[in-house]
């Protein structure tokens, strides 16, 4: 699967509990770091990125297939 072209501040998209959660990508994560309050085993090969929910304000870590960006 290509790689999505995210960007810090990038309006996202993903299910959470089977409900569609929207927020903002606050960073590509690209190495292994602690992140939302857990590891994350990233890498330049496998990124991941931090968002913050729109409602909550809560952060999640997210891989780039499960996110999908909002027009």
């Amino acid at each position: 699967m290509a790689e999505r072209d995210l960007s810090k501040g990038d309006e996202v998209s993903w299910k959470s509990h089977g409900q569609k959660v929207t927020g903002k990508v606050k960073k590509k994560i690209t190495k292994r770091t602690r992140a939302a309050g857990r590891t994350v085993d990233a890498s330049s090969e496998e990124p991941q990125y931090e968002v913050e929910s729109d409602k909550s304000g809560r952060s999640a870590v997210h891989k780039p297939e499960s996110l999908g960006k909002e027009e």
